[in-house]
């Protein structure tokens, strides 16, 4: 269930920073900060669902660990962030790094609180 997920997350990721990046030429890398954030709130979302029985572990496994993990990516965030800096870009660095881990913290507490109530 893993694997599969992950089979989809994997392009699913790739496509869409490609879409993004092609449409906002800021320099800065949104395509994978709205990854980040959107699989932060998902991934919250379906723990709150299985924490209240909604959902079972395959699908949690599926579409938790398997769509999520291949979906989101720290290796890029990271690797972006410390390009920003190589650039000249260190205030950028910063911002993206602040809403990186805030948000996304932000949005997996609220997906797991949303899930929950919904379960």
């Amino acid at each position: 269930m893993v694997a599969l997920g992950a089979a989809l997350g994997a392009p699913c990721r790739y496509l869409l920073d490609r879409w993004v990046q092609a449409r906002h030429d800021t320099g800065l890398p949104l395509g994978t900060l709205l990854i980040n954030l959107t699989g932060s709130a998902l991934l919250g979302l379906l723990t709150g669902l299985a924490a209240g029985g909604a959902i079972g572990s395959e699908m949690l496994a599926a579409a938790g660990t398997g769509w999520c993990g291949a979906f989101t990516t720290y290796s890029t965030f990271s690797f972006e962030a410390v390009q920003l800096v190589r650039r000249g870009r260190a205030p950028g660095a910063v911002v993206y790094v602040l809403v990186s881990v805030v948000v996304g913290l932000a949005l997996a507490w609220a997906g797991v609180e949303v899930g929950s109530a919904l379960s």
